[in-house]
């Protein structure tokens, strides 16, 4: 699984990458974001109701109501910010968003952690051209409207992103999930193929075709740029 990676792209960098045009860039002045936790909010690339790509903010975590078992009164919603791929078919809370509402996550990097007190941080990205070569997640996404955050109403895009097994150098870190990350060439499949096509998509990264960036104790930032 994976709670935290970065997205140090430029607005423009992620606009020509994933094919969108100004007009469709929510985004805004939107800063490198060398650090994203869960619920953090972060760029999506999606489509609009007549297939165009589209930039937006997200949040990071689909959210999931919860009640307390004592009074059953609404508490604070949990969380869910991986989506494991051989769940995406079978789990009612995931099978809706993957047949009809999928997404790519620019990502410049992102970060497992190995062993506890002290945990070491491992930032793992793809090779390429420029410090931080730029890829994309495999991602999903749905509309929240609900208590949230102080309970309080809100309404928000909520994504997550999809995880299957490790190859040989992720699986030195965590041994059993990473983030499925995509090849250029399959981002349309990604997006606008059928629920078997998408699924055909899920498989690990070449480990060949991947570094890690850095390592160490409480690096919990990967301040690396992209060209």
């Amino acid at each position: 699984m994976c709670n935290l990676y970065s997205n140090t792209m430029a607005i423009d960098a992620m606009r020509q990458l994933f094919q969108v045009e100004a007009a469709a860039d929510e985004l805004g002045n939107a800063e490198p974001l060398p650090a994203i936790f869960p619920k953090g909010m972060s760029p999506i690339v999606g489509l609009d109701s007549e297939g165009n790509r589209r930039l937006q903010k997200a949040h990071w975590g689909f959210v999931m109501p919860q009640v307390s078992k004592k009074t059953g009164d609404p508490i604070q919603p949990k969380v869910v910010n991986n989506a494991r791929d051989d769940k995406l078919r079978t789990s009612r809370f995931w099978k809706k968003s993957f047949e009809e509402r999928r997404c790519l996550i620019p990502a410049t990097s992102f970060c497992e952690a190995k062993g506890r007190n002290p945990a070491t941080y491992v930032w793992f990205g793809v090779t390429g051209e420029g410090d931080r070569p730029p890829f994309a997640l495999a991602g999903l996404w749905r509309a929240y409207k609900g208590n949230y955050g102080g309970g309080e109403l809100q309404e928000m895009l909520t994504s997550s992103m999809v995880t299957s097994t490790p190859n040989e150098l992720v699986k030195e870190t965590h041994p059993d999930r990473m983030p499925v990350i995509l090849d250029p060439d399959d981002y349309e499949q990604w997006l606008t193929g059928t629920p078997d096509d998408a699924f055909a998509l899920l498989k690990p990264f070449p480990a060949e075709r991947m570094v890690i960036h850095q390592s160490g104790e409480g690096l919990k930032s990967d301040r690396g740029s992209a060209s």
